[in-house]
């Protein structure tokens, strides 16, 4: 959500800012007008980005994968292993992605952040976690690769069943190592130590069954002066992220109303719903992409075998899958903004403050430079969060207790 995690000694922890400079009122018209700028330019680098993608993937499918594979079959050891060979397939078309795709990535991800001085980051820092980020992606997807392409070559016809089945537990296991292991790399994560907090929460979690490992403190202002919480993990990794930005310029009442949203996402199963859903979406994907890859590498090769796929097929069997994403997507996001308005809802009902809830709000989108009132179609197509004004709105229509 940054520079590696080096030991430190203990601070002195912090209680949340019961002061806070009051960034509760309405965007002006200049903070507005720079919201929206942000906005449309991140939107615009986003759009340039999955097309660049795209493009790459029909590219290295449609004209460079085979002869890359033909290069790499002139090692002998290569030649006589496809599943070394779909390694190194894979480690050039990362890397050479990642170098095609570098200028846009640092234009998005730090001048346009330090553009509108949402950034924290030094080139550094920003190169240091840029290089970890894809070193983690990198390994982890060279073992997803390969274990998909196993799949394929050992089950056959009905692959796509026994792959969705094996993501399945993969999203599991990585919903339990994502706040213990996987932030850390890029955080400082500590127990948060505030009383009045830790008395609120437990009130707001009593008779909701959720049972949560602790409320943490997330150093997201190593990284951006952005605010944000986030329920995380599963089983026993459950635990509630809260971002040092908002501990520190946000009222124990507005972090309240937003524990109580978190703790929504546990009272209607969010989580548990969205892995159900990542089943079935992935299952059906797999399927599209046993069709159609089939079709493709008998028209390239004459002849399609499970046992035999091609390592070379495997940047077409990553764009059928990035176009069945893109088609999803907005399906996914209303879905995930239906699970976002339960639980405005749910904070507002259970805590009765829809000052601190409207207050809040306002506040992240100045701190985060979120335009409230974004286009329709920007908000069917690409976010996963209802817009900060109808959020705004719908606390406003909410009676008071």
């Amino acid at each position: 959500m940054t520079d590696e995690t080096q030991p430190v000694a203990p601070e002195t922890p912090r209680q949340p800012n019961n002061k806070a400079r009051d960034d509760s009122s309405e965007l002006s018209p200049k903070e507005l007008a720079e919201a929206r700028q942000y906005g449309h330019l991140s939107l615009k680098s986003n759009l340039m980005d999955k097309g660049l993608d795209f493009l790459y993937l029909f590219l290295m499918a449609t004209l460079f994968a085979r002869p890359i594979n033909q290069w790499l079959s002139g090692s002998a050891i290569l030649d006589r292993c496809d599943s070394l060979r779909l390694v190194a397939l894979f480690l050039i078309l990362t890397l050479l992605h990642a170098l095609v795709s570098l200028p846009l990535s640092f234009k998005a991800d730090y001048l346009l952040e330090h553009q509108f001085g949402l950034s924290n980051l030094t080139l550094g820092g920003w190169a240091v976690r840029y290089l970890k980020r894809l070193a983690l992606a990198t390994a982890f997807g060279a073992a997803i690769v390969l274990g998909l392409y196993w799949i394929i070559w050992t089950t056959g016809s009905w692959w796509w069943l026994v792959a969705a089945a094996a993501f399945f537990l993969v999203s599991v296991i990585l919903g339990q190592l994502m706040p213990v292991v996987i932030l850390p790399l890029f955080y400082k994560i500590e127990r948060l130590d505030a009383p009045e907090l830790a008395d609120r929460f437990g009130r707001l979690s009593r008779d909701t069954g959720l049972s949560i490992e602790g409320v943490y403190r997330i150093a997201l202002s190593e990284e951006t002066v952005k605010a944000n919480a986030m329920l995380a993990g599963l089983g026993r990794t459950r635990r509630v992220l809260l971002g040092d930005t908002l501990l520190d310029k946000f009222s124990p009442d507005e972090i309240e109303v937003i524990f109580a949203h978190e703790v929504g996402h546990h009272v209607f199963n969010h989580i548990y719903k969205l892995i159900g859903a990542g089943l079935l979406f992935t299952a059906v994907g797999f399927w599209l992409s046993d069709r159609a890859l089939a079709d493709w590498v008998e028209h390239a090769q004459g002849v399609f075998r499970y046992a035999q796929l091609p390592v070379f097929a495997l940047p077409m069997l990553l764009l059928i899958l990035a176009a069945f994403g893109a088609v999803v997507g907005p399906l996914q996001n209303a879905v995930s903004r239906h699970f976002e308005r339960q639980c405005d809802r749910y904070a507002l009902e259970r805590t009765g403050k829809r000052a601190a809830f409207v207050a809040a709000f306002r506040k992240l989108a100045r701190l985060n430079k979120d335009n409230p009132d974004p286009h329709w179609l920007e908000v069917a197509l690409f976010r996963s969060h209802p817009p900060i004004g109808e959020r705004v709105a719908l606390a406003k229509k909410t009676k008071s207790p």
